[in-house]
């Protein structure tokens, strides 16, 4: 589903974290991929941000078109490397203080609510300390879903997640009206900001 999307010249909300990862799953709202990279850019110019797109979130952007708006080259795709030099998990979960994944499709909540490490993504997730932020993106009456509602409430329990709970919006595919668009990113940038203080005001 997909909610209305404010202009990137709003007023951005205070974030202070220096390095960010931004991780898109395969949701339709990833077409806004490139705007939002931008709208980081242009608001938080001392925050290096790093994207990282799942296989079926290609889908819905092109490399060229998230490297020309981050400004940062093109975005890491979430697969093994079939030849690595180095360990490319746990760079992914070292390197970043602070942790976006909008949208989060059902199926990547499920697996992140899992445990599951299938991926350097997923593997880094399970790994970091840094605060992370999940926005899931959900088909009609999804959030309704029993197993979803206990993944989410697994997620909610760990120290270092929030969950964003999806807004209204219209299916795509149907043109139905109900819940299930990715929290706007300003709010998930509040959120982030907001777990990220308290983890500091913690150790």
């Amino acid at each position: 589903m997909i909610g209305p999307q404010p202009a990137a010249a709003a007023e951005p909300p205070a974030f202070h974290a220096r390095r960010l990862l931004y991780l898109a799953t395969g949701g339709v709202q990833t077409m806004f991929l490139p705007m939002w990279l931008a709208w980081l850019r242009t608001s938080y110019p001392d925050t290096e941000v790093r994207c990282l797109v799942t296989a079926s979130a290609r889908r819905f952007t092109t490399p060229t078109a998230t490297a020309a708006a981050g400004g940062a080259g093109r975005p890491m795709t979430d697969v093994w490397p079939d030849e690595p030099d180095g360990a490319l998990h746990v760079e992914l979960a070292s390197w970043p203080d602070a942790v976006l994944v909008h949208p989060a499709t059902m199926h990547f909540v499920a697996r992140f609510s899992l445990g599951l490490a299938d991926t350097p993504a997923l593997l880094a997730l399970q790994c970091t300390r840094a605060p992370i932020v999940v926005c899931p993106s959900l088909p009609p009456n999804g959030h309704a879903n029993p197993a979803h509602r206990r993944h989410i409430a697994e997620l909610s329990e760990r120290d270092n997640v929030t969950v964003l709970p999806p807004v209204r919006g219209v299916s795509m595919s149907s043109g139905e009206e109900g819940v299930g668009s990715a929290a706007l990113l300003p709010h998930a940038v509040h959120a982030l900001e907001d777990l990220r203080s308290w983890m500091e005001e913690e150790k």
